[in-house]
């Protein structure tokens, strides 16, 4: 089945719309901007925006040399994109012919922890996030990711949300935490662990 071909035009940054607090989700107007389903999906934007963050230093960093990352990045935060979408979606409407991740999706997060995992040395401590600027702001990263998984398990108990959801998310939050541990070694930083 094709999926719904979203035709998108912006050529006004401000509509006015939002002014009393209320947005709109795919099939339903007037939603709280406080609602939990727009909290979720404003999360993912700030996610996100915080991994195009980590691209832009890897872009500025001369000694950082994986274009696999770079490349990976950009297949995130599509997918991140189509995960927000699903959370934008009304219970209302059938979501199946919006885009979406699904397990495929998930199976890419889990190759590429494989592939850098391999490269790292087994952890005796807990980190303590640090090291390269790119390193530590794969940790932040990391920590936005579990607070959107932590509020997406949340809207799971009062809304229909599709299981695919958390595990991507569960899956991102470990890629974020293994590339922020594989650029501080790929840079020469020492990697801080936790002591008593």
């Amino acid at each position: 089945m094709t999926k719904k071909k979203i035709n998108i035009t912006i050529d006004k940054v401000y509509t006015k719309k939002g002014d009393k607090g209320t947005t709109s989700i795919i099939g339903e107007n007037f939603v709280s901007k406080s609602d939990p389903r727009i909290i979720c999906y404003g999360e993912v934007d700030e996610l996100n925006s915080s991994i195009g963050f980590c691209y832009a230093l890897i872009q500025e960093c001369g000694q950082f040399k994986d274009e696999k990352i770079s490349k990976s990045i950009k297949v995130i935060q599509n997918d991140l994109f189509n995960l927000g979408t699903m959370l934008a979606i009304s219970n209302s409407i059938d979501s199946k012919d919006y885009p979406n991740i699904d397990g495929k999706n998930i199976k890419f997060l889990e190759g590429l922890i494989d592939l850098y995992n391999e490269k790292l040395p087994a952890l005796k401590s807990f980190v303590l996030p640090s090291g390269s600027t790119i390193g530590a702001y794969f940790h932040v990263c990391r920590t936005i990711c579990r607070r959107v998984e932590r509020s997406c398990v949340s809207l799971s108990k009062s809304d229909n949300l599709n299981p695919d959801i958390i595990s991507y998310l569960n899956r991102l939050s470990d890629l974020l935490f293994v590339w922020a541990r594989w650029s501080n070694k790929h840079l020469g930083e020492t990697e801080n662990t936790w002591s008593i």
